[in-house]
């Protein structure tokens, strides 16, 4: 009974709802708690059909480049549901240090080229 009220009031929050399963990048390091307080980003990108392999690729040198402040959390592929879906999930300590980190990266010789074909 109660979790039956509960979907019903939870449904008048929701405008959708979809479920994906998703499977973690090799290259990625392992998702880990985090210490916290801490903002998360997550980016989603939706692939061509196909380049699923040349984007990881290219992902996998690029990743390197953002290693050094633990800010990356997680690299996930959709496996069920929309496929070519690709997500990302960031951790910075604030707003501050996301832009300081991702404009170090920018810095860095490699980086854009890497990007670029992502």
């Amino acid at each position: 009974q109660e979790y039956l009220e509960f979907r019903k009031e939870r449904s008048r929050m929701l405008l959708s709802r979809r479920n994906q399963l998703l499977l973690e990048f090799s290259f990625w390091n392992e998702p880990q708690p985090r210490q916290g307080p801490n903002i998360y980003e997550l980016r989603t990108y939706k692939l061509k059909p196909g380049t699923m392999i040349e984007w990881g690729n290219n992902w996998a040198r690029a990743i390197k480049y953002r290693q050094e402040n633990q800010e990356a959390v997680g690299g996930f592929f959709s496996q069920i549901g929309e496929l070519y879906v690709v997500h990302h999930l960031w951790a910075y300590k604030d707003l501050q240090s996301r832009e300081e980190t991702r404009n170090a990266a920018w810095r860095k010789r490699g980086w854009d080229e890497n990007v670029y074909y992502t």
